[in-house]
Order: structure tokens, then C-alpha cells, then sequence
């Protein structure tokens, strides 16, 4: 379970990079809740990390700068039962984190004219549809 994370291609978190910290959970776990460390938060340093090059690394600190604290990135799990299941649903949301923020960024849109098609067609719907609004009019108007 412990090891470092795959994100994509060549992009890994080692192993040391990252750090767990363990509390009670609210939720379910019948009386086990109280005595059990169910939840999991796991933190990773995107400000010190050598994981990513430097223009990754600038992109993930600009995406993800709403959500750090110090450079540092925290995600928590506490739906499980099991510390076990929690920390891999964390590594799972690190890893979709992660993945989402050093994204490359989509494509610019190239901006298009409507075809004379499609615009006969609009003005043609325009027409009907004022044609049925004009015809339920009363004549007194």
C-alpha cells in the first residue's frame, strides 16, 4: 500500500514527500468511532516537491493555489470504516488532483462564423415563431 504515487507518464510522488495524519472520524463505525483513528488526511508539498519540473510545478501552484495552505496541499477521507480503505481513497484524490492541475491547457477556440445555413434557419424559427404569437393575439388589438 505505502509507495511512491504514479500521477502520469514520467510524473511520480515519492514515497517521502508525502505525510499522513490520523484522526477520529465522525460518521459511520458503530462504537469502534470513538476508539478507532478512521480518518486520514494526506499532505504533499507542491512548493518543495521534486517530482515536478518547473513548469509543472508553476502550473499546479497556480491551479491549485485556492487550496494551499503554505505551498502545502491536504486532502482528507473519512467515508470508510477503515483507515486502510481512507488512505487509499486520499491517494486516490491527490492523484486526481494532482492529474487535473499540471493538465496541459486546452486548446484556444478558434472563433467561426455561423454557416448561412444555419442562420436562414434561425430567422426562419424567429418568423414562425412570431407568426403563432401574432395569430393568438385578440383582434381588438
Amino acid at each position: 500500500m505505502p509507495g511512491d504515487l504514479q500521477i502520469r507518464g514520467s510524473v511520480v510522488i515519492p514515497e517521502a514527500e508525502l505525510s499522513w495524519r490520523f484522526s477520529r472520524s465522525s460518521g459511520p463505525g458503530g462504537q469502534g468511532v470513538n476508539t478507532t483513528d478512521s480518518r486520514v488526511e494526506l499532505l504533499w508539498d507542491v512548493a518543495a516537491t521534486s517530482a515536478l519540473g518547473p513548469a509543472l510545478k508553476e502550473r499546479a501552484l497556480e491551479r491549485l493555489a485556492d487550496r494551499l495552505v503554505d505551498g502545502v496541499v491536504s486532502v482528507t477521507a473519512s467515508e470508510q470504516r477503515s483507515q486502510y480503505q481512507n488512505r487509499l481513497a486520499a491517494e486516490r484524490r491527490l492523484v486526481e488532483l494532482v492529474t487535473a492541475a499540471i493538465a496541459p491547457p486546452p486548446r484556444p477556440r478558434r472563433a467561426t462564423k455561423p454557416t448561412r445555413g444555419s442562420v436562414d434557419r434561425r430567422i426562419a424559427e424567429k418568423k414562425r415563431r412570431g407568426e403563432t404569437k401574432r395569430l393568438r393575439r385578440s383582434d381588438s388589438d
